[in-house]
């Protein structure tokens, strides 16, 4: 086989690590960061965000100028770092809340900076046998399409146009579409079917939360996996949930973990109560199944990397070529150490509030986190090259981590929950270093088929991390606050006596001094901090788990305080799932009955032939999310039977530089960006006690028939601009 030949030979020297390539690299990991929070805590999926950077980077770097191949692939480098750094961080650290404790923006940036860099310094020594010596084994699917895209670029093709397209429209759809911002039409159109006196389907749901984000994903992902998904949804809101309701709705008392009778529930309460224990086992079951099918290629991507990492003393010696100059192992070494003890400094010295677990724990932790980091760094490195970033099974290695992680601590007698709090800061570190790794891979093939200088590569990456970390900590922060609900929920209680399961919270620094309670019709009343104490119930048979406002003056919890992430609105499905984990290996204090269900639910999927964790994650999830995404895969499969009728080849519409996909990556990115803009607005409602800033009139435009048809013409945009060819 002849030896490989990059578009930029070795011998040349164009401009690569420039100042308005780290720049523009690093505002693209700001906002795709954040945006991939914003999504991944929505609909529990996230999108690559490399292409989308590659093409955006072509066009504003040639409307500045003459740009160089190297310079747009240090731009998409140091972008995708916020990408893959918020997959990671979504998935693991927002069980904290679910934990019973609060999200603190210094332990996010820090855990996210020190998994991050270990992703990309561990993928340092393995850079040169699974990038270059495996180049004809490990396609890395992404990272090829992303040189694509660049050479392209560089040869004159325009692309950048169908994304700007997407984004423009779809900005203008979401200012209308979303509730916190004009709320021109309803935002999730929903009808609750109850019919004749018998009650047939009452409890049932039929809604979609009609976004941007949501179509884009759908169409991304495809028909398949997203019917799969909406499977999964149905099976949940027009199955189980009116069966439950059926069955339960003449027993008088609250069915445990329920503290109100089933009569009195409405969907909602039905999904968040009974569904999400029944997800959250099917979410871990589907994830340790896809582990296991996996396993044969973890064991060899172990005995690849471990058999590899020995370079030759004469290697060594030889100066390389500017393609194969990597940074070198002293940093990858001191690096380490230093990371792992910063975080054993964090840990000791600022622990999770009311959690502290002593030197020789976090120690431990510490430690682990280089085991597991190291292992998975090296599995996740190998099977994107094999399989691509979107079938890596981080949530199965995740789950691996943790449940080896929780079963030496309860060996060793720590099952407080502060050690459920360390297990996931473990697990989170490890899971945003596999991600990042993935992704580096994916960065670096694509560096090594351009020819890229793979030290400028690596330095890039820090910074990205670095840079988009700083935006996931406050966007994932923004989230929790400002879709944040209060609810009236009025109920006696004696704080003087044993509520086991339930604590006073002492501080009290994140409820904001001044709040509005929704009541009973949805009216809102102001209520101020200083009237309450804040209690936090986990695993209380007399409380669901979340935080409650008790009032001195009344003797009653008053008020329900609804965290954002977990809510309908935020489900984060991966972080809650790690929580079960958690929960059930250190507590046991868990609704076994409900999470055996989705085990053997998914147990039953599997046995069908179907890609269990797709339908798991849409069993758990809102039916509002899953039918939007469905949405979009319907469009998907119309556009496939469009060029297969014209007598096209299918990966047309399949490939993620075609012009559907384009449209679909700036419809993601203008849903994510517009509604983080709403997020950030309810906030800033709630702290200053104003509502509905921007409200928009109440005209015929109000009803959800509109909003039907209002995302009907987005859904019809997306085939219509997925159906008209790019321009040469």
């Amino acid at each position: 086989m002849p030896e490989f030949q990059p578009f930029v030979s070795p011998n040349e020297n164009r401009p690569e690590f420039t100042f308005r390539a780290i720049l523009l690299g690093s505002l693209f990991g700001i906002i795709f960061g954040g945006v991939t929070v914003y999504v991944g805590l929505r609909a529990g999926l996230t999108v690559a965000a490399s292409i989308p950077i590659s093409v955006l980077s072509i066009s504003i770097l040639r409307a500045f100028g003459r740009s160089s191949i190297l310079e747009n692939n240090i731009v998409q480098t140091t972008g995708n770092a916020g990408q893959s750094i918020a997959a990671g961080v979504i998935f693991t650290l927002p069980a904290l809340i679910f934990l019973g404790f609060d999200l603190e923006y210094s332990r996010i940036f820090l855990l996210a900076l020190i998994g991050g860099w270990l992703g990309v310094l561990f993928m340092i020594p393995l850079r040169r046998q699974l990038i270059v010596e495996e180049h004809g084994n490990l396609t890395y699917p992404e990272g090829t399409a992303c040189a694509d895209v660049l050479i392209a670029g560089e040869r004159g093709g325009s692309l950048a146009s169908r994304v700007f397209f997407g984004l423009g429209l779809g900005a203008l759809y979401t200012l209308f579409q979303n509730e916190n911002i004009f709320k021109a039409w309803p935002g999730t159109p929903e009808y609750q079917p109850d019919f004749g006196p018998a009650h047939i389907l009452r409890g049932a749901s039929i809604k979609a939360d009609a976004t941007p984000e949501y179509l884009g994903v759908g169409y991304i992902i495809g028909p398949r996996v997203a019917g799969v998904i909406f499977a999964g949804g149905v099976f949940s809101w027009l199955v189980l949930m009116p069966l439950i309701y059926f069955f339960g709705k003449d027993l008088p008392n609250p069915i445990y973990p329920g503290t109100i009778p089933i009569a009195q529930m409405g969907p909602s309460q039905l999904w968040s109560t009974y569904i999400r224990p029944m997800g959250a086992g099917a979410v871990a079951a589907a994830g340790l199944i896809t582990l296991l099918k996996t396993l044969p290629t973890i064991v060899g991507a172990l005995t690849s990397g471990f058999r590899n990492l020995r370079p030759g003393a004469a290697a060594a010696k030889a100066k390389p070529i500017r393609t194969e100059n990597d940074l070198p192992m002293s940093v990858v070494v001191i690096g380490s150490i230093l990371l792992v003890a910063c975080m054993f400094f964090f840990l000791e010295f600022k622990p999770v509030p009311g959690a502290y677990v002593g030197w020789m724990a976090n120690l431990a932790a510490s430690l682990l986190v280089v085991v597991f980091g190291f292992l998975f760094v090296t599995v996740s490195s190998r099977i994107v090259g094999l399989i691509g970033s979107s079938a890596n099974p981080i949530s199965g290695m995740t789950i691996a981590t943790l449940m080896a992680t929780s079963a030496i601590f309860l060996v060793k007698g720590w099952t407080s929950p502060a050690f459920g709090a360390l297990a996931i800061t473990i697990g989170g570190v490890v899971c945003i270093a596999a991600a990042n790794a993935g992704d580096t891979s994916q960065d670096l093939k694509t560096g090594y088929i351009v020819g890229s200088t793979p030290r400028l590569q690596q330095i890039a990456l820090m910074i990205g991390v670095v840079v988009s970390t700083i935006a996931i900590g406050f966007t994932l922060n923004l989230m929790n606050t400002g879709l944040q609900t209060f609810r009236a929920a009025a109920q006696p209680w004696n704080i003087s006596a044993a509520h086991p399961g339930v604590a006073i919270q002492n501080d009290a620094k994140r409820l904001p001094a001044q709040f509005p309670v929704l009541g009973p019709n949805n009216a809102s009343v102001v209520h101020h901090k200083g009237e309450y104490v804040i209690l936090n119930a986990l695993g209380s048979p007399e409380l669901a788990d979340g935080k409650y406002l008790y009032s001195p003056t009344t003797g009653r919890i008053e008020v329900q305080w609804i965290q954002g992430i977990g809510s309908e609105k935020a489900a984060a499905p991966q972080a809650r799932l790690m929580a079960t984990v958690i929960n059930g290996i250190l507590s046991r204090k868990l609704p076994w009955g409900l999470v055996m269900m989705g085990v053997f639910l998914v147990i039953a999927v599997e046995l069908l032939g179907i890609r269990s964790l797709s339908f798991a994650v849409g069993a758990y999830l809102s039916i509002g999310t899953t039918l939007a995404i469905f949405v979009g895969g319907v469009v998907r499969w119309f556009i496939d039977q469009a060029v297969k009728k014209a007598g096209g080849d299918a990966s047309e519409s399949e490939s993620e530089i075609s012009p559907g996909s384009l449209y679909a990556s700036g419809l993601i990115a203008a849903g994510g960006i517009v509604g983080l803009f709403g997020v950030a607005l309810k906030g800033y409602e709630t702290t200053v006690g104003k509502g509905d800033i921007l409200n928009f009139p109440h005209t015929f435009l109000d009803n959800s028939y509109v909003s039907v048809l209002a995302f009907a013409a987005l859904a019809f945009s997306l085939y219509y601009f997925a159906r008209k060819p790019l321009k040469k």
